[in-house]
């Protein structure tokens, strides 16, 4: 009997390494011949082998096999429970895994991870958080599976409250310094927007490998912080982490990152294309070292880094020397993109057609590139006929459509769109939410964003914070900056894109003491602010009472974090320190930046003419037109001719004026007409003036007779100043502005009379006064006055 024991033991263990080799190799025929042996020999009732032919069914994706294996079987351990549910789960059965489940006599670790795993990858998110609280609730320590398909549920939900829960039962368990739980906790806070908590995980991460660094690397990108993810890639090289080709392709998209970030700065952008091009050369020659120069993913990120940066030429070199097994449709649509991004959409028309004929069939990424190129051409006609050629047009070629209409400016046909978009039954997103958002805000239409508002509501997107963000700036830029901080103030995660929402909302309503105390607020609460936060700020700090004090404060902040050399940034503290009166400063400030742009020019230039220096805004001025990369636009010729008009330099500002459509191609708008006007009106020259309001295109804009009026209470030119205000009382019949004024001209010149009539006229057309305000900075905070209130307090 010894004998025969040990025989049918040997036996065993021989099926046993059989059965190894076949779920190695996914051998199911010959598993199949073995199942017959085992038969034939008497070997049924043997659990041990019968696991493993369920394990090999599983593998090979075999359930109907497996499941009579497993019925069939005389005793059944937890490993059999265990191999029959991981096949229903790796075949995406759910229906009979959970049956299954709940059938179990006996459950380990390993099947409530089977289940969870399985409810995570077939997009059933919620029942896989569900099932792993019941795990908790009965007392069973996860693994690092559980926790990584957890993490990744989150991730998906973007249910960051649920995996910081997680995240403190990974300490508690003393999972936190398991690289491979590591990954997964880094993951979910990337995919959930809250960057300053992935860099913090992965500083916890005691051996990162090639997964946490790109994961990491993308999370830095995605905060514009591009050079530390650089830098991330480096240290992988040096610490030798393994490099394959989708860490290569992250970083290609990295040299990409900030190409469009300033376009009006033309030297800078040159600068910042030609380093990011510069960096994504040595990639690109790093990953021909590495032998991947056949890899298909690897090579469209190369294309995709050589058109952004708009280097047609190498990426035309790199596609043609393709062979046709290693093209695909994503790398046609990146060579489209390419060309739509340089406006060549002829040659993208081109690439389309040949395309086509060689057999690749377009999908909606084509389309959408095709329609950005031609939106970029500025032929958005022959993007709509393109779009309404679409048989039914996805949600992304409607969010290109409508993107595209925003973005020239035609928020009205945006709206249009949308509503068509609705009618047909298609579901918004948040993309599709923020540019109507946008849209709306631009119009000022408070009602339609309402609409809006509600419907993000139904498609449960209040909490996210990018729509969030768009109807703070809406309710804000219709004058409901109420609405925006209740909205702010009930959100329970924000990002700095909606504190910076809230803080420029605050600013557009002139609350600027509470869009300071916002950002103060901010920084308590360890948010990092960007360039916007900075620029919107420095706008805030130049209308406060102690605006110097609070200006230099945000300006050694801005050196301390590196931001002084941002084109933007610098711009705003130009104009920050002019306010502030102190020109000399913000000009020692304009000559040390290493970027300019025209913004930058404009602020120096209206920061002279601010404070009455009008000789040196003049000559600003003409060294901006002899630079060979900064042209004049409107604003530039706002700020030069407020300088001459202050300065006294009338004829200056003339030629100047005359200059604008002749020598700049920048045709003159209402604001430069009143300009000259109002030089003209200074200086005393009214017959002038007078002549010049005739080439006024629009002379029925009220601001330009006050500007006349205004001049006329200098001159005590009272016939002039009775003809003009009974323009205005024509225009504007319940504005105050022009018998106040034409009431203090009679005073003037003690035409008492006179100016008690016109008192009485605008009492009996009950025109109100609009009252002014006054700031005083006192020790227990500032404070602000009424006129009534002096006249108050002086009785």
């Amino acid at each position: 009997m010894n004998m025969a024991g040990g025989g049918r033991s040997r036996t065993a263990a021989q099926f046993a390494d059989l059965l190894q080799s076949c779920i190695d190799k996914k051998w199911l025929s010959v598993g199949k011949l073995l199942h017959a042996r085992l038969l034939r020999l008497g070997l049924h009732s043997d659990t041990f082998l019968f696991n493993r032919l369920i394990e090999l069914c599983s593998k090979c994706v075999e359930t109907l096999y497996a499941r009579r294996l497993f019925d069939q079987m005389p005793h059944r351990d937890v490993y059999s429970w265990n191999a029959m549910l991981g096949a229903y789960c790796k075949s995406g059965k759910l229906q009979e895994a959970h049956d299954l489940f709940g059938r179990m006599p006996e459950r380990n670790a390993v099947s409530w991870n089977n289940v969870i795993s399985a409810l995570a990858k077939n997009g059933l998110e919620d029942k896989a958080l569900g099932v792993f609280s019941g795990m908790v609730s009965q007392g069973l320590v996860p693994t690092r599976f559980t926790l990584a398909s957890v993490f990744s549920a989150c991730g998906a939900l973007s249910n960051v409250a649920y995996g910081r829960r997680c995240h403190g039962l990974v300490v508690k368990i003393g999972l936190d310094k398991n690289v491979y739980v590591g990954n997964a906790l880094l993951g979910m806070y990337a995919k959930c927007g809250c960057c300053e908590d992935a860099v913090r995980a992965f500083g916890d991460v005691p051996d990162p490998n090639e997964v946490s660094i790109t994961t990491i690397m993308g999370v830095l990108a995605q905060t514009e912080r591009v050079q530390e993810a650089l830098h991330m890639f480096r240290l992988m090289l040096r610490e030798g982490i393994n490099v394959d080709s989708v860490s290569l392709s992250s970083v290609l998209g990295l040299c990409t990152e900030r190409v469009n970030e300033e376009p009006d700065a033309v030297d800078g952008e040159s600068k910042e294309l030609s380093h990011c091009m510069l960096q994504g050369q040595q990639i690109h020659g790093l990953s021909i070292k590495l032998g991947f120069e056949k890899d298909r993913h690897l090579t469209n990120s190369l294309l995709d880094m050589y058109t952004k940066n708009g280097d047609m030429g190498s990426a035309e070199r790199i596609f043609s020397n393709l062979l046709p097994e290693e093209v695909s449709v994503v790398t046609w649509n990146v060579m489209i993109a390419g060309y739509g991004y340089k406006s060549r959409s002829d040659k993208a028309m081109l690439l389309l057609q040949r395309m086509q004929s060689l057999g690749f069939k377009p999908d909606e990424v084509t389309y959408i590139n095709m329609l950005v190129g031609c939106v970029r051409l500025g032929n958005i006609g022959t993007a709509r006929e393109m779009f309404d050629n679409l048989s039914s047009p996805t949600l992304s070629s409607w969010n290109a459509m409508i993107s595209c209409y925003f973005q020239s400016g035609n928020e009205i046909e945006a709206l249009r769109l949308f509503r068509r978009m609705q009618f047909r039954g298609v579901q918004p997103d948040r993309t599709t939410l923020a540019v109507i958002l946008g849209s709306c805000a631009g119009m000022g239409l408070f009602e339609f964003g309402r609409q809006v508002h509600a419907a993000s509501l139904k498609g449960t997107y209040a909490i996210d914070v990018y729509v969030a963000s768009g109807l703070i700036s809406m309710y804000s830029k219709c004058g409901k900056a109420e609405l925006a901080q209740v909205l702010f103030n009930r959100m329970t995660e924000t990002d700095i894109v909606c504190w910076n929402s809230m803080m420029a909302g605050l600013a557009i309503n002139s609350r600027d003491m509470e869009a300071f105390a916002l950002f103060k607020e901010m920084r308590r609460k360890a948010m990092v602010p960007t360039q916007f936060s900075y620029t919107t700020i420095l706008s805030c700090c130049g209308k406060l009472p102690s605006s110097s004090v609070q200006g230099r404060q945000v300006h050694a902040q801005i050196v301390k974090e590196g931001y002084a050399n941002d084109v933007f940034v610098g711009s705003a503290l130009i104009d920050m320190h002019c306010k502030c009166g102190d020109v000399d400063g913000a000009r020692k400030f304009f000559d040390a930046m290493p970027l300019r742009n025209t913004v930058t020019w404009n602020e120096m230039i209206h920061g002279y003419a601010q404070n009455g220096r009008g000789h040196e805004a003049v000559a600003l001025y003409r060294d901006m037109i002899a630079s060979s990369h900064e042209r004049p636009d409107s604003i530039t010729f706002v700020a030069v001719l407020t300088a001459c008009s202050h300065g006294g330099m009338v004829d200056e500002g003339i030629t100047i004026f005359n200059s604008m459509q002749r020598e700049h191609g920048v045709e003159p708008a209402l604001d430069h007409y009143t300009c000259i006007i109002d030089s003209l009106g200074r200086a005393g020259r009214f017959n002038e003036a007078e002549a010049f309001i005739d080439r006024v295109p629009s002379k029925d804009d009220p601001i330009i007779w006050e500007v006349l009026l205004s001049s006329c209470r200098i001159h005590g030119n009272v016939i002039l100043a009775k003809r003009v205000a009974e323009e205005l009382h024509r225009l504007d019949p319940q504005n105050s502005s022009p018998y106040v004024l034409l009431a203090n001209i009679y005073a003037s010149q003690g035409r008492w009379d006179e100016a008690r009539a016109v008192r009485e006229l605008m009492d009996s057309k009950k025109v109100a006064k609009n009252p002014g305000y006054s700031w005083i900075d006192i020790k227990s905070g500032d404070q602000t006055f009424l006129e009534d209130d002096f006249q108050a307090l002086e009785g």
